[in-house]
């Protein structure tokens, strides 16, 4: 990857970050935790990877994505607005009951949201379905599915992992944002859920695991899940909640909590400074 490419791609990153907390304050209210972690992901997805017509949200041969973490709609709702799904001015609608963009992800009327998800597990298994749908009607195309590493907890993920194993889903492409951090404290601590590459590839899925905030890891990665063909992919992404805040890295505190004002102060010098580190 050219360092143009890659340049643009952390920046993107960085807005979906900037805006993702200017939403935050706007509402008070909002999963900042989670959504950090995972925002490389979505600038990858979104700038660079996905076959998709903003102007056109319900194009039929436009690859799929499914939030199945929906409550980090912190991430995705930015990352549909940068990309021209709607006006950036709606994002100061989050979470108002006049407005649509509901804390969890909400595909009856935002443009871009491909799956209602808030019920943690649930996502997953409608990407599965997505997936086989691609293949009955013989469409050329990529579903994506985010998933939170706490998530994985719940047993529907893993039924849903058997049948694209079982009917060899190549089609299906499950990123888990790993950042080992949940609601109540660890992954570790809460239920640990052991060697995610051998779970994974004892249901039949081709693994990755990289570094989720390297977006040329995740292009790379990208490129050779869909190169696979025969089975599912996982690309289980190492990442760290609350990524680009240091006063929230890694803290479970901060999966739904608010900051007060002080601390958004010093989040956004943080974030702008960041970003100003990035050049133009």
């Amino acid at each position: 990857m050219d360092q143009h490419k890659k340049s643009k791609l952390m920046k993107r990153a960085m807005d979906i970050r900037i805006s993702g907390l200017k939403m935050v304050q706007k509402a008070h209210s909002g999963h900042i935790g989670g959504a950090f972690s995972m925002s490389e992901i979505m600038s990858v997805l979104y700038f660079d990877k996905m076959n998709i017509r903003p102007q056109e949200p319900d194009w039929e041969e436009r690859d799929r994505f499914v939030l199945s973490k929906g409550h980090c709609t912190v991430a995705l709702y930015p990352t549909l607005a940068l990309r021209g799904f709607f006006e950036m001015e709606r994002l100061d609608t989050f979470r108002r009951i006049d407005g649509h963009l509901s804390g969890h992800a909400e595909m009856r009327y935002v443009p871009g949201v491909d799956m209602s998800t808030g019920s943690l597990g649930q996502g997953f298994s409608a990407a599965v379905g997505m997936a086989v749908g691609a293949k009955l009607s013989g469409k050329e195309l990529s579903v994506y599915a985010v998933m939170g590493d706490g998530e994985i907890q719940e047993g529907q993920i893993w039924e849903g992992c058997m049948y694209a194993g079982a009917h060899k889903l190549d089609n299906l492409i499950g990123i888990i944002d790993s950042n080992k951090v949940q609601l109540d404290g660890t992954v570790q601590e809460v239920l640990d859920t052991g060697d995610l590459k051998l779970k994974f590839e004892s249901f039949g899925f081709f693994v990755q695991s990289i570094d989720g905030h390297d977006v040329e890891a995740i292009v790379e990665a990208i490129d050779r899940a869909k190169a696979e063909k025969g089975s599912p992919s996982m690309i289980i992404a190492n990442t760290v909640k609350g990524k680009g805040i240091s006063f929230m890295e890694g803290k479970s505190t901060w999966h739904g909590k608010t900051p007060d004002e002080e601390q958004f102060e010093a989040a956004f010098a943080e974030l702008y400074q960041r970003a100003g580190e990035l050049g133009d």
